[in-house]
């Protein structure tokens, strides 16, 4: 059974070994050097806090999903950065679709508007996911980064998660997960 829930500090070393292919053997990250766990705890611990989620299997880290920061200057506080990562073991269940509508549905709650999504291109399984989930390509860089001996497109999605826009949006909240332990 798997269970989606708050991703903890003692989780970092967990993610981080679902990261660790990815910065390895992939350019779906644009990451050369992985992460330590004190990074990743840093991370999960921003001002302000966004959610960080993971797919817990058997006691082992499956898969995360996380908000980030859009842009740092203030007029883009409304916007979030997505990503999912899972571990080999756990790629086309279903598993990305539950991390993405549980963190969707938290980022929606504390009041964000807009979701984003940087792909590496070609990437067709993650294509599927986030279009699955509502997002829809809003431009392509081209050649935007360099790993892996090769040149690779880099394509933004987009998720509005009002009709709306309001004149006057409220501040979004900080994340303020009820089940997570300060470890």
């Amino acid at each position: 059974m798997v269970i989606i829930r708050a991703a903890r500090p003692s989780d970092a070393a967990g993610i981080r070994a679902v990261y660790a292919p990815f910065v390895a053997g992939s350019p779906s990250t644009f990451e050369e050097e992985l992460p330590t766990p004190a990074d990743f705890h840093t991370r999960m611990l921003a001002t302000p806090r966004r959610p960080w989620l993971v797919a817990e299997a058997d006691g082992q880290i499956a898969g995360y999903a996380y908000a980030s920061a859009h842009r740092t200057r203030a007029s883009y506080r409304w916007s979030v950065d997505t990503s999912v990562y899972l571990a080999a073991a756990h790629h086309r269940r279903g598993l990305g679709r539950r991390l993405y509508d549980e963190l969707i549905a938290q980022v929606r709650a504390l009041g964000y508007l807009n979701v984003y999504a940087c792909i590496t291109l070609p990437n067709a399984a993650s294509v599927a996911l986030h279009t699955s989930v509502g997002f829809r390509p809003i431009g392509v860089f081209a050649h935007a980064g360099y790993k892996l001996g090769a040149w690779h497109d880099v394509g933004w999605f987009g998720l509005p998660l009002v009709d709306e826009h309001p004149a006057h949006p409220a501040e979004p909240r900080p994340w303020l997960p009820a089940d997570t332990p300060a470890d």
